[in-house]
């Protein structure tokens, strides 16, 4: 790596903001001899920038010895941060290749089939004569030659151990707060008749600890290879026969992953197991910081590595979650341009959003939306539901005061239609969304105002949760909820001009501040400390229908009473409500009803 040729590197004709201070603080981090460096960059600071700039400084092939590696990797695990790499001309020389099911194939007859249930993988010794023109292949042979190939992280993770994507000179992970959480998501084992066609040629006992999870996943990895080995005799496979082999390939590689890490005296990683339906019951085995995986997917994969985001709140937390060493990573610091009063949060905390206390808080939280509506009518609005009930709730409390035709909201099949939609609308919609605290660019118009309507802790029925928090582990508690409401927060404001107002509906929020303050970025304490209580105009839903026109509210008006009552059907049945989370003042013995599950592939999609 060269970074002295960082400033050379950088692809914009100017600077904006601290870059140029940040790339002369991320030089002299590297010149310092140290192989990691964490660069905490707000938002609109342009990262992927400072990205570009950093991967250049990778080794070309001309520059390199024989024995030594070239170039570099650019990853994020957002897909609509890869979207924008994509289209952004300043990052032309960026080659992305995304994973297969993201192309078509273009054979006569299949130019509706992805690539990875194309005839090369549905047939025996299939022979494509076009595989050269092949958009998948084409890509990826592109991408493989290129200074800068750029993939989420999903995929990169996936190429571990591939002789087209092998080690590089330098690897830069965009958004990288997550890299521990995603870690364990990829690397956790789910065992369950959704992903074992012969579930019931298994017999699952009730499971007494790790050790009957290492027996039970034995044998499903020998019923697992007797299917494949059954599917691989077969001349042509169907579409879904491709889908069930090539996940239990992966299935088959995790267990054996699992097997030998737990059996590994030297391993760092902790496993635990869940099985809530007891004897005959879908297993989950998650590991908890799995430095083991990461070495292999991640460090393994480069020399030298930068990690950006906004919300690394805790250097040597990260650290540890991801088996770094603190004495060969240093933190750089990007300040925040854009002024603090452009970015003002108000406090219009109703009560607790506890499920104990959700009843009784919410009618008061709606309520507080459409005075906000009334304070905003001619500019859009965005709410942080958080759950999929808390939103449903919210919909139906809104369309009782009668605002309902200024509301837009989604379910989980179409979130992204709903959202281009609501982003595409003229009319000042307030749209409930789940999940979008991240990888939403709202700058301008397209958002002014949002609500957070409740405290993001984790999950404390999840294994891996609980676990932290018996050792003890509250701090990571409270900074992954404080990261995602930074994460929240910095949706509608992305430009040093922009501006836009955060609304703090739950009293917890209050209360996070205060616990994780010494967690808290200065740019980000700095909005705390101004923290206001607005001066709301009063309660009046036709105050808050001002800026709508009568076209708009006469075609939802019958577009609700064509579908009934107006409810909306919660996609996310179940057992969300009856999940336990935990009260304000959190202890082991002070929990109460989660929720919902906090499922990371409901934030971001996977390549």
């Amino acid at each position: 790596m060269y970074p002295a040729r960082i400033h050379d590197e950088f692809p914009a004709p100017s600077y904006r903001g601290n870059q140029k201070q940040a790339l002369a603080d991320i030089r002299a981090a590297f010149e310092a001899g140290n192989d990691v460096v964490l660069v905490r960059a707000p938002t609109g600071s342009g990262k992927s920038l400072l990205a570009r700039a950093i991967a250049g400084c990778a080794r070309t092939a001309g520059e390199a010895a024989a024995e030594q590696v070239c170039d570099a990797y650019y990853t994020t695990p957002q897909v609509s941060q890869l979207d924008d790499v994509a289209e952004d001309a300043l990052l032309s020389d960026l080659s992305v290749i995304r994973g297969k099911n993201n192309y078509d194939c273009i054979l006569p007859g299949e130019t509706d089939t992805p690539v990875n249930q194309a005839p090369c993988v549905r047939e025996r010794e299939f022979d494509c004569q076009v595989k050269h023109r092949c958009p998948y292949f084409s890509d990826r042979a592109i991408a493989s030659n290129r200074r800068i190939a750029a993939m989420t992280l999903a995929y990169f993770m996936q190429t571990a151990g591939s002789d087209v994507f092998g080690k590089r000179d330098v690897v830069v992970v965009d958004e990288a707060h997550g890299l521990g959480d995603w870690a364990e998501m990829y690397a956790t084992i789910d065992l369950s008749p959704g992903t074992i066609p012969l579930w019931g040629d298994i017999d699952v006992p009730a499971l007494d600890g790790l050790d009957d999870a290492v027996a039970l996943a034995e044998r499903v990895e020998h019923v697992a290879e007797r299917r494949v080995k059954a599917l691989r005799g077969n001349a042509e496979l169907s579409p879904d026969e491709v889908a069930e082999r090539d996940s239990l390939n992966t299935l088959r590689q995790d267990l054996q992953w699992f097997q030998e890490d737990y059996r590994d005296p030297d391993s760092a990683t902790t496993w635990v197991v869940d099985q809530p339906d007891g004897e005959g019951g879908a297993v989950t085995i998650k590991p908890m910081n799995p430095e083991r995986y990461l070495k292999h997917t991640v460090w393994d994969r480069g020399n030298r590595f930068a990690l950006l985001s906004a919300t690394i709140l805790n250097k040597a937390a990260f650290c540890a979650n991801v088996g770094l060493d603190p004495e060969n990573v240093a933190l750089v610091e990007v300040g925040h341009t854009f002024p603090v009063e452009n970015r003002p949060l108000y406090d219009v905390t109703q009560g607790k959003m506890t499920y104990e206390h959700r009843e009784e808080t919410l009618p008061d939280i709606a309520r507080t939306v459409v005075r906000i509506m009334a304070a905003h009518p001619d500019e859009k609005g965005l709410v942080h539901c958080h759950s999929y009930a808390i939103k449903e709730r919210l919909r139906e409390l809104l369309d009782d005061f009668g605002v309902g035709s200024r509301v837009r909201d989604h379910d989980k099949e179409g979130r992204d239609a709903a959202l281009s939609a609501w982003k595409r609308s003229d009319n000042p919609d307030c749209f409930l969304s789940v999940k979008m605290e991240e990888a939403l660019d709202l700058e301008g118009d397209l958002c002014r105002w949002q609500v957070v309507c409740k405290a993001p802790y984790p999950n404390t029925r999840d294994s891996r949760v609980a676990r932290r928090l018996e050792d003890d582990q509250w701090g990571w508690y409270y900074r992954t909820a404080l990261r995602t409401v930074i994460q929240a927060c910095g949706r509608v404001v992305r430009a040093p001009d922009d501006y836009g107002a955060t609304y703090l509906a739950d009293s917890s929020l209050l209360d996070l501040f205060d616990r994780a303050s010494h967690d808290t970025p200065d740019w980000f304490g700095a909005q705390v400390a101004r923290l206001s209580k607005p001066d709301l105009p009063r309660f009046d839903p036709d105050a808050a229908l001002s800026g709508v026109s009568a076209g708009t509210k006469r075609r939802r008006d019958r577009s609700r009473s064509r579908s009934g009552d107006g409810s909306h059907p919660c996609p996310m049945s179940g057992t969300e409500d009856d999940e336990r989370e935990p009260v304000d003042d959190p202890r082991p013995d002070h929990q109460q009803r989660q929720e919902d599950r906090h499922d990371l592939l409901s934030v971001h999609s996977l390549s």
